[in-house]
């Protein structure tokens, strides 16, 4: 008698704390958007700058980094956060879905944009990157970090003349670039020894 007395009061406990969820509103709480470079202007505007970093993971020996870790403060949960830390890890279909939502969401961060290009890049969706890469371009410009992942992207695809070109122009607007002089580096030797990037 007691032990079903023990079990009534347990089904009465679980089924009021159901009944009192039940009645709690559930919203979706949306955090603010942290700008992708810097702080917004006296106008409330982002500034687009793209951080002159790699994405190709090229310097030799170190683990592949999608921009130089110091360069973009964001939260460490938003879409972009994630989507880096899981290019990071190689799992790069990750990746494409987080980055591709921090571009649905910011447009114009040219970040997140970078983000997704690399992705498609090593999902070998090289249309796709191109295009993500054509927007990057509209909104920042040819920079040397842009024209640097883009000269990788063409040796990714095999193409290493238009590496050549993209690279050596990426490295005549920031010669000084440790990144850019990676890549062509590893064109150098990729041309010589006929094995293709992984």
């Amino acid at each position: 008698m007691r032990v079903e007395f023990q079990r009534f009061a347990f089904v009465v406990v679980a089924s009021a704390g159901l009944l009192w969820l039940a009645g709690c509103e559930t919203t979706s709480v949306k955090l603010p958007e942290l700008p992708s470079f810097g702080q917004t202007d006296a106008t409330g505007s982002v500034p687009i700058v793209v951080a002159d970093g790699d994405i190709t993971g090229s310097t030799a020996g170190s683990d592949p980094k999608l921009i130089q870790d110091n360069m973009t403060p964001s939260a460490p949960n938003d879409d972009l956060s994630v989507g880096r830390e899981q290019f990071r890890q190689g799992n790069y279909g990750m990746s494409e879905k987080m980055c591709r939502r921090s571009v649905e969401q910011s447009p114009k961060s040219a970040d997140a944009w970078l983000c997704l290009a690399a992705s498609y890049d090593r999902l070998k969706r090289f249309d796709l990157a191109d295009r993500a890469y054509l927007q990057l371009i509209r909104l920042v410009g040819r920079t040397a970090a842009v024209l640097n992942n883009m000269g990788y992207s063409y040796m990714l695809r095999g193409d290493y003349r238009r590496a050549r070109a993209t690279l050596n122009e990426a490295a005549s607007r920031d010669p000084a670039n440790p990144f850019v002089q990676n890549n062509l580096a590893l064109l150098a030797e990729a041309t010589a020894t006929k094995e293709g990037i992984r």
